[in-house]
């Protein structure tokens, strides 16, 4: 199968270079200082088992020749625009595309641009960041990796999807439900992202301050009343374990757009806490905690 990854930071990076070492044929698609920055100093993996270099195919959009079996978008959300024109040389008759993305959003724009048939689920749990100098550190063993489609039929194209991956060395989840796995990753992330951003600390430092406990738990059931109107089959099981993770104040978490926050960088705004808002005026649901959050994220945006 002939692989195409648009990204190779922090998530297209690592899990590129596991498809590549299990022997797919993996090109990463890539910007000039990445492309650069890859030429000089391989694709280099910090793991909690020790360090891994290789040496990535590497295409740049004005060098982009043929056409691909799958194309993982596993770009920022705000990048998606001009990801799409990048990658449309690639994308043919057979092409399916699957989107590791933040949110939902993504997945109606590029069906509108690709095709309903062409776009597939897709997610990852990890924790993992770039270095100073490019390097992908992943920071816990967690790696999984999650596809299928979108509604449910997981038909040949996908079995022949799931063949290329599931040896990848990475945990993978060939799942019938990608759907309501993509809605418990907004709410996980989401919620996540609105609390540490709020608040600038980590999970454990806002559940150790007066108020910290009762602001996550008033965010998350805000997020999960929108998805929930939204047409997420709410799996009470799966929610409880979310929330359990989050108000766990013996382990500290962030979330990448915290971590974006706090270096200056843009964020997924809009696509994380800003399409819950617009999901939530067509419900006229009251959200106040979001809207705060949303705010707060603006004024960043503008102070940048």
């Amino acid at each position: 199968m002939r692989i195409l990854m648009a990204g190779a930071g922090a998530t297209g990076g690592y899990f590129g270079a596991r498809l590549a070492q299990a022997g797919q044929d993996v090109t990463f698609l890539v910007r000039e200082r990445r492309y650069q920055q890859l030429q000089a100093s391989g694709l280099v993996l910090q793991t909690p088992q020790g360090t891994e270099t290789l040496k990535p195919q590497l295409a740049q959009a004005n060098t982009l020749t043929g056409q691909y079996d799958l194309i993982i978008v596993t770009v920022k959300s705000f990048a998606l625009d001009q990801v799409m024109e990048d990658i449309a040389p690639a994308v043919g008759p057979e092409t399916l595309i699957m989107p590791i993305l933040n949110g939902l959003r993504h997945i109606a724009t590029l069906q509108q641009r690709f095709g309903e048939d062409r776009v597939i689920g897709g997610l990852c749990k990890i924790n993992a960041t770039l270095g100073d100098n490019g390097e992908v550190i992943q920071m816990t063993p967690l790696h999984q990796l999650y596809y299928g489609a979108l509604d449910g039929n997981n038909d040949a194209r996908l079995q022949r999807v799931d063949a290329a991956l599931r040896d990848c060395q990475v945990d993978t989840r060939f799942s019938d439900n990608i759907m309501d796995e993509l809605w418990e990753k907004w709410l996980l992330l989401s919620t996540l992202g609105a609390v540490c951003c709020l608040a600038r600390g980590n999970t454990q430092q806002i559940l150790t301050s007066r108020g910290g406990e009762a602001l996550l738990q008033g965010v998350f059931s805000e997020i999960l009343s929108v998805i929930t109107a939204e047409g997420y089959q709410t799996r009470p099981a799966a929610t409880a374990r979310i929330l359990e993770l989050l108000s766990d104040p013996a382990t500290p978490m962030t979330s990448s757009m915290y971590r974006d926050l706090t270096q200056g960088f843009d964020i997924e705004a809009d696509q994380v806490i800003g399409d819950l808002l617009l999901r939530a005026k067509r419900h006229s649901l009251a959200t106040p905690l979001l809207n705060a959050v949303d705010v707060n994220l603006q004024v960043y945006l503008q102070q940048r």
